[in-house]
């Protein structure tokens, strides 16, 4: 239970009053239709309890809305889109972020006060607005080039037809390293240039693209001066009971006027005003396996890092293994799984090297559902239970056990570049200790009707000596929120949170 109960009537009470809106994506039927519409809408209720930072107030309430209208239409072998958003946050804190340095922003309440000028924002903006030349008019293969502003997932290259591959490749691969962000309110798009070539069974995926301000910036118009290069080879085989991936991504950050987040001193990062340069090279695996009344799923998901990190050499990788096991034959099929995910980090500031795992721009909040901390110096044990009692209610439940992989790096949190003038990514110091925080987190996501969806999370951390050490009053933190989604149009896209 919260601190104080008057935080989640006050966000019930905000969430009822208003009428705010939140995704959608127009996307254009095959052949030659007529203009189609569609919209999102979703309106978040949020409840925060951070670590406790006397005098600040870490405990909290505010509500998140977000309206996406598009239109697209197909004509022969070409469809074009246009989408706006309109993001609005209602009920930010003004005393959510503490004058202690390593604080910092206490919960993303102070994050989205700070990064609107101290202010409750609202914006609108241009979401996505492309168009696409399809080179297999009617066929089953989707080849196609896209030009212009759009949001990209890395990962999610191929639909599966295998519920569990396809579940694995959504919830446990995609958006590792890059993403729509779409947890956050203003979340992120691209302009650029993408191509697939595709087959039933395998598909290669090429972008180059630079990175659209938003996130939890209400202003999604601007460009940032970061862009990325991604090549991606993607194939099912053994009737999809197995789909592997390899890829190659550039990242490069030309923002020289602000300040890295590493674990080096203040004083010595401040002088750095040299770019970022990383290439991460990578592949995935997943498959199942039919055992008796079920199946077993296997994944593996790594990638190994190189480049420059302004004047650092830069040098990373990480790691992750996945297993378990769901009936497939029985009237109730609770899926149990587990995992261990290792995020290398930098134990040496003064040898002119950077070891930190980077996790370029994802979407943090898949792999880290209550949002504070990332993948980046990051080992991760978990345990993980799915289940759908219903054919339109899915429960989710799970316990991670986490570490700082190296106490002389920093604990990070936040998911990339998202405005000209902060870096995107935030540290607090290991203070020479590993033992982060565990955490346990319930979901339901309940899809009422076609249109109408209500989804419920709660999530509670048990900070240990990392978070004990910045925040000694109360090292436990809460996090839930409930939210309320419609959609509307003719073809309609879930979107991923």
């Amino acid at each position: 239970m919260f601190k104080k109960y008057r935080v989640v009537v006050t966000a019930i009470a905000l969430l009822m009053m208003t009428t705010a809106p939140a995704f959608c994506q127009a996307q254009a039927p095959p052949g030659n239709m007529p203009v189609s519409i569609s919209v999102y809408d979703r309106t978040r209720a949020d409840a925060w309890q951070w670590f406790a930072a006397p005098p600040e107030s870490e405990t909290y309430g505010y509500v998140e809305s977000l309206l996406r209208v598009g239109i697209a239409q197909r004509v022969h072998r070409v469809d074009w889109s246009l989408e706006l958003a309109q993001p609005s946050v209602l009920g930010l804190p003004n005393d959510a972020i503490s004058p202690v340095s390593a604080q910092g922003q206490l919960g993303l309440g102070g994050t989205y006060y700070a990064a609107n000028s101290n202010s409750h924002p609202a914006a609108a903006f241009l979401k996505q607005g492309f168009v696409r030349y399809h080179f297999n008019n009617g066929s089953d293969n989707d080849s196609a080039v896209r030009l212009g502003r759009f949001e990209f997932v890395e990962g999610q290259e191929m639909q599966p037809k295998n519920s569990a591959i396809n579940w694995l490749q959504t919830n446990r691969i995609a958006h590792r390293l890059v993403g729509n962000f779409g947890f956050s309110n203003a979340q992120r798009s691209f302009d650029g240039i993408d191509a697939h070539y595709s087959s039933r069974s395998w598909d290669v995926t090429a972008m180059v693209g630079r990175a659209d301000q938003g996130v939890v910036n209400m202003n999604g118009n601007p460009e940032l001066n970061v862009d990325i290069q991604y090549l991606a080879f993607t194939q099912s085989a053994l009737k999809q009971h197995v789909l592997w991936r390899v890829f190659g991504l550039g990242y490069h950050d030309g923002r020289t006027g602000i300040t890295k987040t590493d674990n080096r001193a203040l004083a010595v990062r401040a002088t750095d005003h040299r770019n970022i340069r990383v290439g991460t090279y990578g592949g995935d695996f997943l498959a199942t396996v039919p055992a008796g009344q079920g199946q077993f799923d296997f994944l593996f998901w790594g990638a190994i890092q190189n480049g420059s990190w302004g004047v650092l050499s830069h040098s990373a990788n990480a790691v992750a293994v996945e297993g378990g096991y769901q009936p497939t034959k029985t009237a109730r099929s609770p899926w149990l799984r587990g995992g261990w995910f290792r995020g290398s980090g930098d134990s040496n500031t003064t040898d002119g090297k950077h070891n930190t795992f980077f996790q370029v721009l994802p979407t943090p909040r898949i792999y880290a559902r209550i949002p504070f901390y990332n993948l980046m110096n990051n080992t991760d044990e978990f345990m993980q239970v799915n289940e759908k009692p219903f054919s339109k209610l899915a429960l989710r439940a799970d316990l991670q056990w986490l570490q700082l992989t190296s106490n002389s790096d920093l604990w990070y949190q936040g998911g990339g570049a998202f405005d000209n003038k902060v870096f995107g990514y935030t540290g607090r110091p290991g203070n020479r200790s590993s033992s982060f925080a565990s955490v346990a987190d319930i979901s339901a996501d309940w899809q009422a009707t076609k249109s109408v969806g209500l989804n419920f999370y709660y999530a509670h951390a048990w900070g240990k000596t990392v978070v004990r050490k910045i925040y000694p009053v109360d090292p436990n933190a809460q996090y839930g929120y409930v939210e309320l989604v419609y959609r509307w149009g003719t073809n309609q896209r879930k979107t991923q949170n």
